[in-house]
């Protein structure tokens, strides 16, 4: 098939409405990116109060008023022509972007595409102004209150083949609304007001991150998340991070902002899901809303024209920074920081009645008694009502376990012994008011097994279900990650030798990553070393992965170096096996366990960390709440 015949011209300048509408498929995409650009504006303005009205999805009408600074008279035609702009004048300013919006392109786009009216009052203006049309536009008087409104009415007017390609008017206005909701979410101090077609759908007072997430991602988020702020030199995320439970099947929780802008970055969301890794099932998504604060010297954004993408000067290190701020912080769950629990089931609203000293949440005394089986001593807890206003009491957790399977006795601290072995009586054990207040014991303690596979026990809240397997097998996985940590800690990773180097050729960019990166592929433990400019040769890899395929892993470390500085394949490789082992060496389904046995799980399970999900993204235990059980069983009404 032939190419058409281009007829031949000669070169020649373009006119201004043209490249202005040229430059308008780049940043006016659809009605969403004039929102964005236009409400980019009036936060650069000092607004602290936006109203955003939309007609047809945005197609027929955006208009955006804030009450910001304002622009002279003077300077409102300058405002409609391409490249003017009051956010930067040199290159220092450039490099040092401290705006959302400072390419001056943005207005005169929408103008070169739409119907554009301009109306601003500064602070010291007795009325408003008005420019209508383009920056040839005369300025006329006009009224209004202090700050800015642009008006663009009827876009895409004079370029119907543009108009073709957007959708329907509901997927518009989704994604106009979700624009606003991106940018009201970074700045809780504004206040944000929305409304389409004469009917206003949300409005955001000024409020805290916590309240604005809350109202804008619901209540199942603001129920589900850690809070996060740290800092190391002039970096600083803070934020919130869903817990693993609350996973999503899409990827439609995920706020990350750089410096106030939001971002869609593969490096600070591969860093996010390196932290949620060993937590979350690989076909999920944690929801998040984080922002990453750095020197603006340190992050290039004018390298996309609708400045969703960033690039960071020293990307290694905001990638471990932001990994490792996540991870701990996800390192705090419920259990171990004694907070709230992973996915309660609903309590009943506030009964009538008087409860008191009824069921399983009345005031009382649970006594353990000691009788002899044929398997040694095993005890039954009984429960004696106590006199208003006393403790709800708890037994202390047992010193000793008698186990069967040395792994397990390892693992609590107990002996090796028989199934015989009897187990030290421990005294009944009344906590505390104060210990109450700290819940000391926030898993409570065991009542009984069911079906082999459930620990049931009781807290201060109520009943608590531990899936014995998953809860073990999350202590065994941190152990495990634990020794592997403490044993390359100070020194160079573990690396086995091999006997005979594996070659394989490699592209020029492998070799040069090889080359260039040996001290971080050593550090990992990788010895590779190019021997020609086609072929690389692998002498050593790390001792836990010494059995893989040696040139698969060596492409893909060099890839991931190459990418991200560091390796997500040689962590993800050895959680994998890491993983494998604690899920064959936890204790199994219907193995029956004594109370103390079950005890000793529960107090592991509060000192270890992520211990509210097995390494597969399983919860390990939920909670249900006294008041939940009253209204099962229709008690107080």
């Amino acid at each position: 098939m032939n190419a058409p015949i281009t007829p031949h011209r000669p070169i020649q300048a373009l006119p201004d409405q043209l490249i202005s509408q040229i430059a308008a498929g780049e940043v006016v995409e659809r009605p969403s990116a004039v929102v964005k650009e236009l409400l980019e504006n009036a936060l650069d303005s000092g607004a602290t109060q936006i109203t955003v009205r939309l007609e047809e999805g945005g197609v027929k009408r955006i208009a955006i008023t804030d009450n910001g600074r304002g622009i002279d008279k003077d300077q409102l035609p300058l405002a409609l022509a391409r490249h003017a702009t009051s956010k930067i004048a040199s290159l220092h300013d450039l490099e040092n972007v401290g705006t959302l919006g400072f390419r001056g392109e943005a207005l005169a786009s929408i103008a070169s595409v739409a119907a554009v009216t301009v109306t601003s009052r500064t602070m010291d203006a007795a009325h408003a102004w008005e420019i209508v049309g383009s920056h040839n536009g005369s300025v006329s008087p006009s009224s209004g209150a202090h700050g800015t409104t642009v008006d663009v009415q009827d876009l895409y007017f004079n370029t119907p083949a543009r108009r073709k390609f957007l959708k329907s008017e509901q997927t518009e206005y989704g994604h106009c609304a979700e624009v606003v909701r991106r940018i009201a979410l970074a700045r809780p101090d504004v206040s944000f007001s929305l409304s389409h077609n004469g009917r206003t759908i949300d409005q955001w007072n000024i409020s805290e991150l916590a309240k604005r997430s809350a109202h804008i991602l619901g209540n199942d988020f603001a129920e589900a998340r850690l809070a996060l702020d740290e800092s190391a030199g002039s970096l600083r995320i803070h934020g919130f991070a869903g817990l693993p439970t609350a996973s999503k099947a899409r990827a439609d929780g995920q706020f990350f902002y750089v410096n106030g802008r939001f971002v869609r970055d593969k490096l600070l969301v591969h860093a996010v899901r390196m932290a949620y890794q060993d937590v979350l099932h690989g076909d999920r998504f944690p929801s998040y809303v984080l922002a990453l604060d750095l020197d603006p010297a340190l992050v290039d954004v004018n390298v996309h024209p609708s400045k969703i993408e960033v690039r960071f000067r020293d990307s290694r290190s905001v990638h471990q920074f932001v990994f490792h701020a996540v991870q701990r912080a996800l390192a705090q769950t419920s259990a171990t920081a004694f907070g709230s629990v992973p996915a309660p089931l609903p309590a009943a609203s506030s009964l009538s009645g008087d409860t008191a000293g009824a069921g399983l949440g009345g005031p009382g005394i649970w006594r353990r008694e000691q009788t002899q089986t044929s398997f040694g001593a095993q005890f039954t807890n009984t429960f004696a009502p106590a006199s208003p206003g006393a403790a709800r009491p708890f037994f202390a957790d047992a010193p000793g376990v008698a186990q069967d399977t040395a792994a397990y006795g390892a693992l609590f601290g107990g002996g090796a012994g028989a199934a015989n072995s009897p187990i030290t009586q421990v005294e009944p054990y009344i906590a505390s008011p104060e210990a109450m207040a700290r819940e000391e014991y926030p898993l409570g303690f065991a009542l009984a097994q069911l079906h082999g596979i459930y620990i049931l026990a009781q807290n201060t809240k109520g009943l608590v279900l531990v899936d014995m397997h998953a809860a073990h097998e999350r202590i065994l996985y941190e152990q495990l990650k634990n020794a592997l940590q403490a044993q390359v800690s100070g020194q160079d990773m573990q690396v086995q030798s091999l006997l005979i180097p594996v070659t394989f050729y490699a592209d020029a960019i492998e070799v040069s990553t090889a080359n260039e990166n040996q001290e971080t592929l050593k550090a990992l433990g990788f010895d590779i070393a190019a021997l020609s400019p086609t072929t690389l040769a692998v002498r050593s890899v790390p001792t836990l992965l010494k059995n893989a395929d040696a040139q698969t892993l060596a492409r893909d470390v060099l890839r991931d170096v190459r990418e991200y500085g560091g390796s997500r394949v040689l962590i993800e490789r050895q959680n994998e096996l890491l993983g494998t082992l604690a899920c064959h060496t936890a204790v199994r389904a219907n193995r029956i366990l004594s109370i103390q046995e079950m005890n000793a799980l529960l107090r592991q399970m509060e000192s270890t960390e992520r211990a509210d999900q097995c390494n597969h993204g399983r919860p390990t235990w939920v909670q249900v709440e006294i008041n939940a059980l009253d209204k099962l069983f229709l008690r107080g009404q």
